[in-house]
């Protein structure tokens, strides 16, 4: 902790989650901005920019959300990788067995 700030209080460093809480009771309406600056031990400016910094968070995270679409989940990640995978594999069989033919074809044209 460093020393007081201009209006006597010891500045605090809050963890992640402990803003969070913070932003929490100040949403639902537990308390006022005041109410969680005198509990919390900290500058009411502090208050107001966590609240402001949820709100920008939440938003931004809502717009980049799609309706009716999950995220994808380390299962789904893994599916779709092997499926890129076999994939890839059967086009360079199918490329394979293309050359195939076209080498037989060409011998058998020239009456081997």
């Amino acid at each position: 902790m460093s020393g007081p700030s201009p209006n006597g209080r010891r500045r605090r460093s809050l963890s992640a989650q402990e803003k969070y809480q913070i932003w929490q009771q100040l949403l639902t309406g537990e308390l006022s901005q005041r109410e969680a600056s005198e509990r919390w031990n900290v500058d009411p400016t502090t208050i107001m920019r966590i609240r402001r910094v949820g709100r920008e968070g939440a938003l931004e995270a809502l717009a980049q959300s799609k309706p009716g679409r999950r995220q994808g989940t380390g299962v789904e990640d893994a599916q779709l990788r092997a499926a890129r995978e076999e994939i890839a594999r059967l086009e360079e069989t199918v490329k394979e067995q293309a050359i195939e033919l076209v080498a037989l074809r060409g011998k058998t044209r020239s009456g081997w």
